[in-house]
């Protein structure tokens, strides 16, 4: 019989998680809490580590609801009141490293695979009146609390700190320019996670209404245990519902990978293989790991509030298969430019099996959403992106990437990205193939066409081989390089909202010109084809080059504006050079409006129906394009959720309108 249990911060004495005598910790109720059992708490701030200790079922899982939304605060952090004045706006105090345990986040410094900033960062953070202050190598740049020309809100980054050891002693230094924290609201990461398992197949835990905040979490690159605030591990079926999560140093919410002392941070450590050779690995030994969809992923992360995070709002690889991302507001992510390295997004996720994110407002992060590797399956449909790049006149950190809103990486498809709002400089990063691009209004460029996979090396070309899968399942069918191509556009409308910057080529990561001209030097079914012949006697060295060749691309139906180029493969296509297109995004208390003229041009210009038929099979896995239990998508509604008909116009709304409310 299921129990229900209370926790109350603010009880007046330890309890035994009635309501009458509450637990004072969540962590207590977590080691009571039994499949089907409830664990309510109450308003208060939390300082604890939440570790699950028993799994739920599917049928009765374990939930932990705040009383009241966002009342209950579970925090990594500690209050610090017993600053003394050291120098000019420089504070100083003393934190005996007996409050840390095995983990000092002042000694544990942001290091690992895949990271390209200098290993100067420590995990740990000190907060002024909940904002992230920037750390400083030297106690001098501390001193001297300059703008740091890379942080995306320059006058954020004058609040510098600084730490050093003196024998068990934490010793902080920090600049809060003329504020006394003694009298402001000062904390400092203690905690590495908030709340997260620390063993696995702890499945079928709901999370509901917390504030999840301040955690000295580490770099989490995906061959390497990936550790965030809050999440499942290595687990199965968790749902995160009606939470913010804010102040990271590292990742929010990490759907995870195994923990394998084996394949944990290889290269970092070892160095004596390459990257991708240890990605490889990763993929390979999660099968003896258990990476089977019976046992992991299928998580469901709804209505979050992610917001300033330094590496990754949503982090995850091969964990967060067949799962869903959605209505979620994700922004300013990796914002203050202290860390970087090849894993920094909204969303990163690596092996995103038929994950579906959708309906989620993404704007102000280094990216919106990456796709690395295995993104088969993945859908990335009605969101709202914006502002997804550097802000005009701060400089690229050292190790930082680059930016867009949506960035598939060395995949074989199929993915599908339709019915977004697509509106920073690049919209969309591709250098994959299998990828189907239908519905979306895409105000920047397609980068990285027919590039970004693989190098040369000592002279010769060293291929990036990626896995694909059996369809809608973990198990790995095969390996092989990108060739290119086999990518559908259709039904979009493309405005060169931006200028164009010169020079610039569809291979550039940066290159920020719209439309479909990029496509060019791939062919069209028939042309690929007719390599083909199937009444001939095979000869496999003759097909070599065609093996090896581009794959083909399908382009049709799309809307030109403003300049924007056109594939020369298109035939149904509307190419308006007459009138100047607007796009504007418009925001008042917290509702989003996407206001254009583009909508009315676009009204009598009707094509039919997308469906999954029409857009086949991507090549390498022969997967269609289809949803995760396999049936047929028939792309009749819009960004909004409204009916097509029996015709559409191109872009995500079913209908004309000079002004759309968007996010609210």
């Amino acid at each position: 019989m299921s129990k229900t249990y209370y926790v109350n911060v603010n009880a007046s004495r330890e309890g035994n998680g009635s309501k009458e005598m509450p637990f004072k910790r969540i962590n207590d109720a977590a080691k009571a809490a039994m499949p089907g059992d409830v664990v309510w708490v109450a308003p208060g701030i939390y300082r604890e580590y939440v570790n699950p200790l028993n799994a739920g079922t599917k049928e009765a899982p374990i939930e932990y609801r705040s009383e009241k939304p966002l009342g209950a605060v579970i925090t990594g952090a500690e209050e610090v009141k017993n600053w003394t004045k050291y120098e000019g706006n420089v504070w100083t105090a003393r934190i005996n490293n007996g409050v840390f345990g095995a983990y000092n986040p002042y000694t544990t410094f942001v290091c690992g695979d895949w990271y390209f900033a200098p290993t100067v960062r420590h995990t740990g953070s000190v907060y002024l009146n909940d904002r992230m202050m920037f750390e400083t190598v030297t106690l001098e740049e501390c001193i001297k609390g300059e703008t740091d020309p890379c942080a995306w809100v320059p006058e954020d980054s004058v609040y510098k700190w600084y730490t050093e050891q003196d024998g068990d002693v934490t010793v902080l230094y920090a600049n809060f320019q003329g504020l006394n924290p003694n009298e402001e609201n000062v904390e400092i990461a203690v905690r590495r996670n908030c709340f997260m398992p620390d063993k696995k197949w702890v499945n079928y835990i709901t999370v509901s209404g917390f504030l999840i905040t301040k955690a000295a979490t580490t770099w989490a690159p995906p061959a390497a245990y990936q550790d965030g605030m809050i999440g499942p591990h290595w687990s199965k079926g968790w749902v995160i519902e009606d939470c913010e999560i804010c102040n990271s140093k590292c990742c929010g919410i990490s759907l995870g990978k195994y923990r394998d002392p084996e394949n944990d941070m290889y290269f970092y450590k070892k160095q004596v293989k390459s990257p991708t050779q240890m990605e490889r690995d990763a993929v390979c030994r999660g099968q003896f790991h258990g990476w089977l969809k019976e046992k992991v992923g299928s998580h469901l992360v709804r209505r979050c509030n992610i917001h300033h995070c330094e590496q990754t709002g949503i982090v995850g690889r091969m964990g967060g298969v067949f799962s869903t991302i959605e209505d979620c507001h994700i922004h300013h992510i990796c914002n203050s430019q202290q860390l970087g390295g090849a894993e920094t997004a909204g969303i990163k996720l690596h092996a995103a099996i038929d994950v579906t994110i959708r309906r989620n407002h993404i704007h102000n992060c280094i990216m919106g959403v990456w796709l690395d590797w295995q993104a088969q399956g993945a859908r990335v449909t009605q969101n709202l992106m914006h502002d997804n790049q550097r802000p005009e006149g701060v400089l690229p950190a050292v190790g930082a990437m680059f930016s867009n809103d949506v960035f598939i990486e060395v995949g074989h498809g199929p993915t599908l990205i339709d019915n977004n709002l697509l509106l920073s400089k690049v919209s969309l990063t591709i250098p994959s193939q299998g990828i189907a691009c239908v519905h979306n209004l895409i105000l920047g460029g397609f980068s990285l066409v027919n590039s970004g996979v693989d190098s040369i090396v000592n002279g010769q070309r060293e291929p990036r081989f990626t896995p694909y899968h059996i369809r809608h399942r973990t198990e790995v069918a095969g390996f092989m390089t990108i060739l290119h191509g086999d990518d559908r556009i259709y039904n979009n409308i493309f405005v060169q909202n931006y200028p164009a910057t010169p020079g610039k080529q569809p291979a550039d990561n940066d290159y920020d010109t719209v439309g479909t001209a990029p496509f060019d030097i791939f062919p069209t079914y028939e042309e690929w084809s007719s390599h083909f012949d199937m009444s001939k006697e095979p000869d496999m060295g003759a097909l070599a080059t065609y093996h090896f060749g581009h794959l083909p691309v399908w382009v049709e139906g799309n809307a030109y504006f403003n300049g924007a180029s056109v594939c020369k493969h298109e035939k149904n296509k509307l190419v308006n050079t007459e009138d100047k297109v607007t796009v504007e995004v418009l925001e008042k208390d917290g509702t989003y409006s996407v206001k254009s003229n583009v909508f009315s041009l676009v009204k009598d210009f009707k094509e039919g129906i997308i469906t999954s038929d029409i857009l086949g099979y991507a090549f390498e896995p022969e997967q269609r394009f289809e949803n995760p239990d396999g049936s047929a998508i028939i792309f009749d509604r819009d960004y909004l959720g409204n009916h097509r008909g029996v015709a559409a116009i191109p872009g995500p709304f079913a209908e004309c309108a000079e002004e759309i409310q968007v996010w609210c």
